[in-house]
């Protein structure tokens, strides 16, 4: 046997919020990276680095329905994923990537629906739409 990746996860609780840390090593690529996450009741803070990227998303459940949540990254990329819960089974997310693409998907019990949708500048340049179903045996 042969192992690839390594990761180990500590977690802490401060001032009422947890923290966890999972320094994370990926053997083939020599790849490593951390990643810390605080949660406090309706906000969760996410940091992913490394010695070349570093990414924070920062993710707010708003009220029982909606949960939005802005990433920026040490390239200056920035991304915004706004959840709404439509009922026990079905969420829609949609994430918008400015300059790159707008992603909605659309999860319903069993079956989920994607639309990707590329974007340069405000011209949206074609749709892959991709539907499937979850089938249990």
């Amino acid at each position: 046997f042969s192992v690839r990746s390594a990761e180990v996860t500590k977690g802490f609780d401060a001032n009422g919020a947890r923290v966890t840390v999972t320094p994370r090593l990926n053997l083939e690529d020599n790849d490593r990276d951390v990643v810390i996450n605080y949660n406090n009741d309706k906000t969760n803070v996410k940091l992913t680095a490394s010695a070349d990227n570093q990414e924070v998303t920062i993710s707010q459940q708003v009220d029982g329905d909606n949960r939005i949540a802005p990433t920026i990254n040490n390239q200056g990329d920035i991304s915004v994923e706004w959840e709404r819960r439509l009922s026990d089974d079905s969420s829609l997310t949609a994430t918008l990537m400015p300059n790159d693409n707008l992603n909605v998907e659309w999860r319903d019990a069993a079956w989920t629906a994607n639309v990707n949708m590329p974007i340069d500048g405000t011209n949206i340049n074609g749709a892959n739409v991709s539907i499937k179903r979850d089938v249990s045996f």
